[in-house]
């Protein structure tokens, strides 16, 4: 049973900054690509960054420069450093794991939220 286990959200002030991690564990197959997805209300969920088990980055154009993904030697913890946080950033992040090239695993999502 894949598990994905997310921390690290919660409320900061504009400027601010946050670090999220995501452990997966139970996994039969290996993980092709971790990432982080976000959803605000009436929204859609959308792709803020991801890194591919080669280490190739994607982020989403509204974070880049101040989001950074990262994953940890064995590949199975995701990070994102989140800086200069602003409202707008405000959502329910999702861990998002894609093993081998179909199988893809959603975390239960973390909440952040930027308000002064």
């Amino acid at each position: 049973q894949v598990q994905l286990v997310e921390s690290g959200g919660g409320l900061v002030q504009p400027g601010g900054s946050l670090r999220l991690s995501c452990a997966a564990s139970g996994f039969f197959f290996s993980i092709n690509a971790m990432g982080w997805y976000r959803q605000s209300p009436g929204k859609e969920r959308e792709l803020v960054a991801s890194i591919t088990n080669r280490g190739t980055t994607n982020y989403a154009s509204s974070v880049k420069g101040r989001f950074t993904v990262s994953r940890d030697n064995a590949g199975s913890t995701v990070y994102m450093q989140m800086n200069s946080l602003k409202p707008e950033d405000t959502a329910v992040y999702y861990c998002h794991v894609l093993l081998a090239t179909e199988y893809n695993y959603w975390g239960r999502g973390t909440q952040v939220t930027v308000s002064s």
